[in-house]
């Protein structure tokens, strides 16, 4: 491929709607374009990455057995509301009508639609287990699409699903799919933890997560080095810490606090340490419109995921209560302690059980209580309400847990019969029975991996991408093409590596040298092979992206580098 027929769209200004480097290095190296807010559209280097990325999961899930289908991104509502999913997904599952009133929406997630095509097609025991995935376009309308790839309204996806006859059976299906994961980011080159990880809007038993390791990533892993406990914090638990547990139960004391609302402002006026603070967060339930406060210490926030989890309703079903819903529970916004509180549900983290004549608000304004005491004074649901943090103490071996951060390019899920059993997606058994089928669902973003590749490979020249996904293996840079010995051996050069099955860039252009090499360390192909005075000798400079050393030495040797990595793929 020569320079010059190629669309080299590369910026050498940074976009003001990028902030991370893969956002960054993706517009910038004319990998994507935005369409609209969350839309972007793939020029042609992008597209061949992508491409190869795909490639790689399909090759991967089929040793493993998954047979490829496509499915429509349109799904009619009927199917959603069959899973009772319709209401629940929220504002993030963008609805449409079609010109006869007909209900649909663009799917976020295909398991509706894997699950009535299995019941239609499969109705023997013979014909299970089986796998089966596609590679396709998913739909979402974040509220606040950003970081490019990361979190759009329109992404690329491998969703797979798996239907046994058994739980064992999924279990053994479950196991598989984890070690093709692990089989696929490995050839991705992507530094991963895999995690415990809370089932979401998707559901099931039990999930892991695959979290490619990076500082910009959007959630935190919490794990431990001893024991190897890991877990993304929506799902980490953590033992208690204990705060004054001994201490004797002094009597509640009302105490003045004009405008000290925050945890920092209550405990420097009160001369107390931030533990010995409660904080009472009051939320929304909006399924019933009830409220429920839930307490966690002073220095510990709250995990609004174990709430949900608690309640049992959906992420956009919980939001925090307004001034003017504090005042029905007889509060004030501020002061809002659970020490009188009637007909309100109070979540108690297992902390503040622990803790001895601690402060909350008074429920009134400009006051707090001292002295407070779980059960004497007030009573609750007690459960792990708080977001385990770095130095907690690991709940498997009782070491000081470590945090990083990470970004999501897989998670897999026991979904048993979530699906199948509402979905009437069923098998009879030898006895003559009918029973749902035991579903896994296996899902990758492949446009978000895309991203997490160049976040893990990049220097302040541009993209460092992996040999087996780079847009090209190599490229030859003439430093004067016109000149006619360099365009014989740059040509021959070329011939050479296409003969050998090397995607190779010939860049023909007519820009200076020191225009061509930035472009290409931005793009990041990983071998380049400057042909310059000295290409009547055949001797050219081998440069690899990734090192950044540069090697004076025969054509044919150079060649022969490049020849040899790419047959190791």
């Amino acid at each position: 491929m020569k320079a010059s027929r190629m669309l080299i769209s590369t910026l050498k200004e940074t976009p003001n709607e990028a902030v991370i480097s893969s956002h960054i290095l993706l517009l910038r190296a004319g990998m994507i374009r935005k369409l609209v807010a969350g839309v972007y559209n793939y020029l042609p280097l992008g597209l061949r990455t992508l491409t190869k990325i795909e490639n790689i999961i399909r090759e991967e899930m089929d040793k493993a057995g998954g047979l490829e289908i496509l499915s429509s991104a349109m799904q009619p509502k009927e199917l959603w509301e069959e899973s009772g999913r319709w209401q629940k997904y929220g504002p993030e599952l963008m609805r449409f009508k079609d010109r006869h009133d007909r209900e649909f929406c663009l799917g976020p997630t295909h398991e509706e639609i894997f699950t009535d095509l299995v019941r239609n097609q499969i109705r023997s025991k013979k014909n299970l287990p089986i796998n089966i995935y596609q590679i396709q376009t998913k739909y979402r309308d974040e509220f606040r699409p950003r970081f490019g790839l990361m979190r759009g309204r329109e992404f690329i996806m491998k969703d797979a699903y798996s239907f046994d006859t058994s739980y064992e059976g999924l279990d053994e299906s479950y196991k598989i799919m984890h070690q093709t994961y692990c089989n696929i980011f490995d050839r991705l080159n992507l530094k991963y933890q895999i995690v415990l990880a809370d089932t979401g809007a998707i559901g099931g038993s039990g999930s892991h997560q695959f979290m490619a390791l990076s500082d910009i990533g959007e959630s935190d892993i919490i794990y431990c080095s001893t024991c190897k406990y890991a877990a993304d914090q929506e799902k980490a638990e953590s033992n208690p810490s204990l705060v004054n547990y001994n201490d004797s139960m002094l009597d509640v004391e009302e105490v003045e606090t004009i405008n000290k609302k925050t945890i920092e402002e209550v405990s420097s006026y009160l001369e107390v340490e931030s533990n010995r603070v409660v904080k009472s967060i009051v939320y929304k339930n909006l399924v019933d419109d009830s409220l429920v406060v839930v307490l966690v210490r002073g220095d510990k926030d709250v995990n609004e995921i174990k709430v949900i989890n608690e309640l049992n309703i959906a992420e956009h079903e919980l939001v925090l209560a307004s001034y003017d819903d504090i005042l029905t529970i007889n509060s004030v916004e501020g002061f809002v302690g659970p020490v009188n509180l009637k007909d309100v549900r109070i979540l108690v983290d297992e902390e503040v059980t622990l803790l001895r004549n601690f402060v909350v608000g008074a429920n009134k304004k400009n006051y707090h209580l001292k002295n407070v005491n779980y059960k004497r004074d007030f009573e609750g649901t007690v459960g792990q309400f708080r977001k385990t943090i770095e130095n907690d103490i690991c709940p498997i071996c009782g070491q000081p847990l470590s945090l990083e951060r990470g970004i999501e390019v897989g998670q897999i899920f026991k979904l048993g019969t979530k699906y199948s059993e509402p979905m009437n997606c069923t098998f009879q058994d030898d006895d003559g029975k009918v029973k749902p089928m035991v579903m896994g669902c296996y899902g990758i973003g492949v446009t978000r991996t895309m991203s997490a590749i160049i976040e893990q490979n990049h220097d302040d020249f541009g993209i460092i991408w992996p040999l087996n996904v780079a847009p090209y293996h190599s490229v030859i840079v003439p430093i004067n093409y016109q000149d006619e010995a360099m365009k014989e051996l740059s040509d021959k050069i070329h011939d050479e590596l296409v003969s050998a099955k090397v995607e190779v860039v010939l860049d023909d252009r007519s820009a200076k040298a020191g225009f061509k090499f930035k472009d290409w360390e931005l793009i990041g192909i990983p071998y380049q092979i400057v042909v310059g005075k000295r290409a009547s000798e055949g001797i050219v400079e081998f440069k690899d992206r990734r090192t950044l050393e540069k090697t004076e030495m025969p054509y044919k040797e150079a060649i022969e580098l490049i020849v040899n990595k790419v047959r190791e793929l």
